[in-house]
């Protein structure tokens, strides 16, 4: 989910308001997204809403009423964002449907509730916003009657209803009853068929997506489809199981894939070499076997550590040391790449024009074993190349590292970023109108 300044900004397509961020711009002023769209202020006359390859021509917001669905997972960057200008122009009403972090068991639960976000929202936004205590119903009929142009109104977090996440048509209607369009622009959920990204769609036009959706399909699509190359792919985390799509895919894109984390002991194993106690999927040993010839076949580079920092147990006080990947002692487990496979590793990404990572080389939490990650971090922020930061822990670690505003892009997406990098259709984004 994004944070609140970008889904506010990118509401802001939909109905006229423009935002600029001086680091994007500048980055993409370098290397534009092969596919990325320039999306022009035009007059409020002849407007085009034009997102994510689903466009709407000459459609004036003014006075009618836009449902803009948003994900406000990355509600702790807010921080980060406020360097953003942001100049608003006129707006149509509207409102959010909105989901929140975590996921309420048994209904509404004061924990899960938007009223934090719609404070935010009153701050940041030059018009009036109200929070609402509910997404369907009389109350939000009532409110939005009284909605005057300009104004927005928030919904409750639409998780509330087991009708969301099941795409019940009879909840869905009631989402859409009191609205005139819909813009969604929450690519966090944009891989599920929920009520508020599909099922919406069948009950509004026209149907469009926002900046942030098109932004993470121009990077995630676009630029991983057409890169500049050379080309990498990093992908780490800690099973091959959870990645074996993503990996799959990049074989057939990139010039280089590097791996790290917890999986590459399933590939030592496969390779024959003793790994200690280090996690190995054993089931996937024949799979890895199979990737390797994949991409000896294809002429990609699969570049493995050499060397490793391991750990006689998985905590932050353990013992450690470095040993090669040919000596892993009976015992320890790998819980990081050692400093010669982060050179190496360091020396390839500075050959790259465009680079897309998703997962760490290690535990990077541990203060033990973040070196890798780190020194990924710091190499890709120091690239003179397109570089995508492609959801889960990934952000986690470029936050922490505190060099998000030098990456091109960093996806809002976890689950939604792995399945579009997989090649797969999401939904979400399936149910928006054609061009």
């Amino acid at each position: 989910m994004s944070s609140i300044v970008s889904c506010v900004q990118r509401a802001s397509v939909a109905k006229g308001v423009t935002a600029n961020t001086a680091r994007h711009a500048r980055t993409l002023a370098r290397h534009r997204a092969p596919d990325t769209r320039r999306i022009e202020r035009k007059s409020r006359s002849d407007r085009q809403l034009c997102h994510g390859g689903r466009r709407t021509k000459n459609e004036s917001s003014k006075n009618r009423v836009v449902t803009f669905r948003g994900c406000f997972c990355f509600f702790r960057l807010l921080c980060l964002e406020r360097d953003r200008t942001l100049t608003f122009s006129p707006l149509p009403p509207f409102f959010f449907l909105q989901k929140k972090q975590g996921r309420p068991e048994k209904g509404p639960e004061d924990k899960f509730r938007l009223t934090p976000i719609g404070a935010r929202l009153s701050e940041s936004l030059s018009c009036s916003v109200t929070k609402l205590d509910d997404c369907v119903g009389d109350v939000v009929k009532d409110a939005v009657a009284a909605m005057e142009n300009g104004s927005v109104c928030l919904l409750e977090n639409v998780r509330f209803y087991p009708d969301e996440e099941k795409n019940g048509k009879d909840f869905a209607k009631q989402l859409a009853e009191h609205a005139d369009l819909y813009v969604n622009d929450a690519f966090g959920t944009a891989h599920r068929a929920h009520a508020s990204t599909a099922g919406v769609t069948e009950f509004l036009s026209p149907c469009v997506a926002g900046f942030l959706l098109q932004k993470e399909l121009d990077y995630l699509d676009g630029a991983v489809s057409n890169p500049e190359r050379p080309f990498c792919a990093i992908v780490g985390g800690s099973k091959v199981s959870s990645k074996i799509g993503v990996i799959e895919t990049l074989l057939n894109k990139a010039d280089k894939v590097i791996l790290g984390g917890g999986m590459i002991f399933t590939f030592y194993k496969a390779m024959g070499k003793s790994v200690g106690a280090s996690l190995v999927e054993d089931d996937k040993i024949e799979l890895a076997k199979e990737l390797m010839a994949s991409a000896k076949a294809k002429g990609v580079q699969l570049l493995l550590p050499t060397d490793v920092i391991v750990a006689d147990k998985f905590a932050e006080d353990a013992k450690t040391q470095i040993v090669s990947v040919d000596a892993i002692p009976d015992g320890w487990m790998g819980l990081d790449i050692g400093p010669d496979s982060l050179k190496e590793f360091q020396k390839e990404l500075k050959e790259c024009k465009s680079v897309i990572w998703n997962g760490p080389m290690g535990v990077f939490e541990m203060e033990a074993f973040n070196k890798g990650t780190f020194g990924v971090c710091d190499t890709l922020a120091e690239l003179d190349a397109i570089t995508i930061i492609g959801g889960g822990d990934s952000v986690a670690a470029v936050e922490m590292a505190g060099l998000a505003d030098k990456m091109s892009h960093i996806s809002t997406g976890g689950g939604a970023s792995l399945e579009l990098l997989e090649g797969k259709v999401l939904p979400g984004v399936d149910a928006l109108d054609e061009a």
